[in-house]
């Protein structure tokens, strides 16, 4: 059975990979500090735990399972402290990205999947963002992301690292079968923020801005369900070994959301109020981003299949209402 190095293997977009690919045939080994992973999610194959910060710990585990592509998700993700603290992010995410990319090709390993961010894209409001849209990151964040794009794309013309670069909207949902979902510390993701308040997790949603310009004064996003994007990745991972060559998609649903609409979407899930306080604007929050998913679609034959705001939400609330959540 082939093997793939997945990195952030214990995080919530990582665990979905996991499963997705063992279910396409692949075993795959997840590599992670367990920082903000966690290890009860590693269920579909072996953990390494690591640091990309160490390149020796990367070396063996390429060493030691030899798989035939990495899938690279670790990365610190949190706007706001990207905003406070810069160098954190340059430092962990970038160099950690370095020293992955250059084991990758020390190992002989010559087929990449990175998971990127439509963070890369900034504040470009009334555009549906495209692979060909400029790149103008207005956070530490996005900037990083970035920067490790143009890393991996000069080591595919330098040493032949064939990749995809999967650059995706706001990530959501929880696995159908209960086997995964999204459990942050500290979460800032807006639908579990909001369903921890439904349930009395936390006395109330902060809704951060209320005078941005779109349609009800709240900032709007695509949102797309965690399992359909892990769908992607395994679809971008066959093109590589298939020897399709290197290319960038955009994942969303071409669909933007307000804050104020994924609230009386929840309401409508879960018959139950969400209590709602408001807040100033963060530093580093674009007004609105939409993405242009056509490519994947047409090239990649990606089909979202449960990427609609109630579906999201109830799976959402389906892993966030089962017992021990939180413990």
């Amino acid at each position: 059975m082939d093997r793939v190095l997945v990195t952030g293997g214990a995080g919530y977009i990582g665990s979905h990979a996991c499963k997705a690919l063992a279910r396409a045939g692949f075993e795959p080994v997840a590599f992670d500090n367990l920082s903000t992973g966690w290890r009860e999610a590693v269920k579909f194959g072996p953990l390494v735990k690591g640091d990309l910060l160490d390149r020796a710990a990367i070396d063996a585990a390429l060493s030691q399972y030899r798989p035939v592509a990495v899938m690279h998700f670790a990365a610190l993700s949190l706007v706001g402290e990207s905003m406070k603290d810069p160098g954190k992010y340059w430092r962990v995410n970038v160099d950690g990205a370095l020293n992955l990319v250059e084991a990758t090709v020390a190992a002989g390993i010559r087929d990449f999947v990175f998971s990127s961010t439509c963070a890369t894209y900034g504040d470009q409001d009334g555009v549906v963002l495209t692979e060909e849209t400029p790149q103008y990151p207005i956070n530490a964040y996005g900037g990083s992301k970035r920067a490790i794009e143009n890393i991996v794309t000069d080591f595919g013309a330098a040493f032949g690292l064939n990749h995809v670069i999967f650059r995706y909207f706001n990530v959501a949902g929880a696995d159908p079968e209960g086997d995964l979902g999204e459990q942050h510390v500290p979460e800032t993701h807006l639908i579990p923020l909001m369903l921890d308040a439904v349930a009395g997790r936390r006395p109330a949603l902060t809704v951060f801005g209320s005078d941005y310009p779109t349609r009800d004064g709240t900032c709007l996003r695509d949102y797309v369900h965690v399992s359909d994007l892990v769908d992607a990745h395994v679809l971008g991972l066959k093109w590589l070994l298939d020897g399709r060559g290197s290319r960038v998609f955009n994942l969303g649903t071409g669909t933007g959301f307000t804050v104020r609409e994924v609230i009386e979407a929840s309401r409508a899930v879960t018959n139950r109020e969400v209590p709602v306080v408001e807040g100033p604007r963060r530093p580093g929050d674009a007004v609105a981003l939409v993405s242009g998913s056509a490519r994947a679609i047409e090239e990649l034959g990606w089909a979202p299949k449960r990427s609609t705001l109630r579906q999201m939400i109830g799976d959402a609330w389906g892993w966030a209402s089962r017992p021990g959540y939180g413990g």
